[in-house]
């Protein structure tokens, strides 16, 4: 019995001394792999922005601008070309203040980057008219009040020249009686289409007085 004991805990101890061999033989090699392996160079925590060039047509002259890609429309045109006419009301393309019309078509310029519109014609308030040369919408707005504090006008009046031009084209609306016929310019069109142009003032009736005039529609 005690030559078996024996046995068992030479075998045992073979085991361990097996195991701890088999470690300590890892172990260099391990070491050897880490020493070895080149640290990661340090990631900035604020990475410089990517910046690009890029021009846009702004009001029938060509602008060349370097810009973060990260820039909107919006703040291209406000923040680097200086052109505050365009506003900032929702930031979120909620209100529509900030409406330009892009290549014949209305856009909420703080949804788009200006990196997307390279080369693209751009109008913005400052290019349908000036004091003296109005455009008619314009001219209409003055005439029929259809602003009070104006905050929200530049946009109102940039999306209502677009509205005139889509119900020309034959663009159907939600409220179009038939998708495959042209649409009839009316009040139920003209106030469909300037839903998205918000106005905190409340003008409305005032704002379509000014697009029926000049749409030719009675108000």
């Amino acid at each position: 019995m005690d030559d078996l004991s024996d046995m068992k805990l030479s075998r045992r101890d073979l085991l361990i001394t097996g195991a701890a061999a088999a470690t300590s033989a890892a172990i260099p090699g391990a070491a050897l792999a880490q020493a070895s392996a080149q640290p990661a160079p340090p990631q900035p925590l604020n990475p410089p922005p990517a910046m690009v060039k890029t021009t846009l047509r702004v009001n029938g002259q060509a602008r060349e601008l370097t810009v973060d890609t990260r820039t909107t429309l919006l703040d291209a045109l406000r923040e680097h070309l200086k052109m505050s006419g365009t506003k900032k009301g929702c930031d979120q393309g909620q209100c529509g203040a900030c409406t330009v019309i892009v290549n014949g078509r209305r856009i909420n310029s703080c949804l788009s980057l200006a990196v997307m519109h390279d080369g693209d014609e751009v109008t913005t308030i400052e290019g349908l008219g000036r004091p003296g040369n109005l455009h008619p919408m314009q001219a209409a707005f003055v005439k029929h009040d259809g602003y009070q504090c104006g905050y929200c006008t530049p946009g109102q009046i940039c999306s209502a020249v677009s509205v005139l031009e889509e119900i020309r084209a034959g663009i159907p609306s939600h409220v179009s009686a038939d998708l495959n016929a042209k649409p009839l310019l009316s009040v139920d069109e003209i106030r469909e289409r300037m839903s998205g142009n918000l106005c905190r003032c409340g003008a409305y009736s005032n704002i379509l007085e000014a697009i029926s005039e000049v749409g030719g529609v009675k108000a």
